[in-house]
């Protein structure tokens, strides 16, 4: 797989737990780097995977109404809790 450097500044009480990480997993400080930035992008595209997902949904009218959603919350704090509102 080709590699590109990509440099970045950091504060250093970020990159004294990459060193101790580093040290403590006897890995790279890059191999440290090169997860945590795995991680986080493939956080970032799930967020904007179920996002999209979410908005096509409130496109197609696939929603709940706010009133029914709140009376059903108020609802939870009584001895007769609605049912869960549904489409």
């Amino acid at each position: 797989m080709e590699t590109k450097v990509v440099t970045a500044h950091v504060p250093l009480p970020l990159a004294d737990k990459i060193d101790d990480l580093a040290q403590r997993l006897e890995r790279s400080k890059a191999w440290i780097v090169k997860q945590a930035l795995t991680a986080w992008v493939e956080l970032e595209e799930e967020r904007r995977r179920l996002t999209l997902e979410a908005l096509a949904d409130v496109d197609a009218g696939n929603v709940i109404d706010h009133q029914a959603i709140q009376a059903w919350a108020d609802s939870l704090d009584t001895d007769s809790s609605l049912p869960i509102p549904n489409k």
